[in-house]
């Protein structure tokens, strides 16, 4: 008798812990969140419909053709936001911008950006971006001095120019202190240089129309591979010199 008593007590304590008796707030004892728990994910992260993309809330979009060349822009690229991390700036460029001469010089001053926020992020989007170590080398040398104060040129230096990104984007010059139009778009135009085939692929010459600058034609220079259907930045030394400098304060890009 007094063995059945134990084996009742002991069925029970352990009904009554498996039931929570001793876990005050009903936390799931695995440690596997609940469906109400789990965080709220949207079914894709990004979606394509014809020539504009939307990523997580951002929207990018491509239009126009390099036509004839000049300082009057027939191609164009238009964007709510830089991208927000190395991830989207990757999706982005594979899914959409990549595909097309324009789309892959537009992700030039998004870059530029991307590297003021955070060096080694802009870097790996340069490394995605171009074509070769050099060309990126090149880019980021210059960036370098050019968007990071230091012990010789202090944030209030006219040589530092964190809004160099800015100064590409149409709408945007000294005078508005760099203040672009919304949505941020890229003006483009074909340039007299025209394409040449070049050893293991094709050089287009186009320009970015931008009036950060003396003159308004910012040349750049991209690649495509032979059998590639993605596109490369192969230079583009005009996009990162010395601009006009700003007047009044700059208010950043979202």
């Amino acid at each position: 008798m007094k063995n059945l008593s134990l084996a009742l007590a002991c069925i029970a304590f352990w009904a009554f812990g498996c039931k929570g008796g001793g876990n005050q707030n009903n936390t799931p004892i695995t440690g596997i969140a609940s469906q109400s728990e789990q965080p709220a994910e949207a079914v894709s992260e990004s979606t394509i419909d014809g020539n504009t993309m939307t990523y997580k809330g951002h929207t990018y979009t491509v239009s126009g053709e390099f036509n004839s060349p000049g300082k009057i822009p027939t191609a164009f690229v238009t964007f709510t936001n830089i991208p927000f991390d190395y991830e989207e700036f990757e999706a982005v460029y594979n899914g959409l911008l990549g595909k097309s001469i324009q789309g892959t010089a537009a992700m030039i001053p998004m870059a530029i950006e991307m590297y003021a926020r955070n060096a080694a992020v802009g870097e790996r989007c340069f490394n995605l971006l171009c074509n070769s170590d050099a060309t990126v080398s090149g880019i980021t040398r210059i960036l370098k001095t050019k968007l990071v104060p230091s012990e010789h040129a202090p944030a209030n230096d006219p040589y530092i120019q964190r809004y160099m990104a800015a100064a590409l984007l149409k709408g945007a010059k000294a005078d508005n202190a760099y203040s672009p139009d919304m949505p941020y778009t890229v003006e483009m135009a074909a340039s007299p240089n025209g394409v040449h085939n070049v050893t293991g692929g094709t050089d287009t010459f186009i320009y970015i129309i931008a009036e950060g600058w003396d003159t308004v034609q910012r040349g750049v220079e991209i690649f495509q591979a032979d059998g590639s259907t993605m596109y490369k930045v192969y230079n583009c030394p005009s996009c990162y010199t010395q601009c006009k400098n700003i007047k009044g304060e700059w208010q950043g890009l979202q």
